[in-house]
């Protein structure tokens, strides 16, 4: 027997709505365990996350003591270093000055100026025999001889100093070289 087309569309719409039916019985909500397990990783992402942090502020702690303690050891790196051009004023002053009350009061001057600069930390650097490129500024070179060899300093131009145990001022020197 043949099948009216309002028959056959109706066997369509029972086939489609069965599979509808399907389909909505497929996606099945998880289960309690499932959910209880799903919640643990996210709990032990978020521990180890909050671990992560934890050990980053101590980490930060730790930077910000170290940079305190540097900035407290150099505070008064700069104003050494001002006072420095001062101290070179005295010191060409006694060198072209005549002996007299006014010399030794420029000399008394420069001898407390030295003693509150070594309180300090400032220490001149001590220019040897041999140019150490650290702590000195070969600001020219003059052809070396057997009295001054390759690479020793022949002249100090200009005294270096230390703040603690980094360069306040390079001492300018005269290198020999061959």
């Amino acid at each position: 027997m043949g099948a009216t087309p309002r028959q056959l569309m109706s066997e369509d719409e029972t086939v489609e709505d069965a599979t509808d039916e399907v389909v909505e019985d497929e996606t099945i909500e998880p289960t309690l365990e499932e959910k209880l397990a799903e919640a643990i990783a996210r709990a032990e992402k978020a521990e180890a996350e909050i671990t992560y942090k934890d050990a980053d502020i101590i980490n930060i702690r730790k930077r910000n003591a170290s940079d305190r303690a540097e900035l407290m050891k150099f505070a008064g790196f700069n104003l050494s270093g001002r006072i420095l051009p001062v101290l070179d004023s005295l010191e060409r002053a006694l060198d072209n000055a005549e002996d007299g009350p006014l010399t030794d009061g420029i000399r008394l001057t420069r001898d407390n100026l030295l003693d509150a600069l070594q309180a300090e930390g400032v220490t001149p650097i001590e220019v040897g025999s041999d140019f150490d490129p650290n702590v000195m500024e070969a600001l020219t070179t003059l052809p070396a001889s057997e009295e001054h060899p390759d690479g020793t300093v022949i002249q100090t131009l200009e005294s270096g100093w230390m703040y603690k145990d980094r360069v306040l001022r390079p001492a300018r020197v005269v290198v020999s070289k061959e």
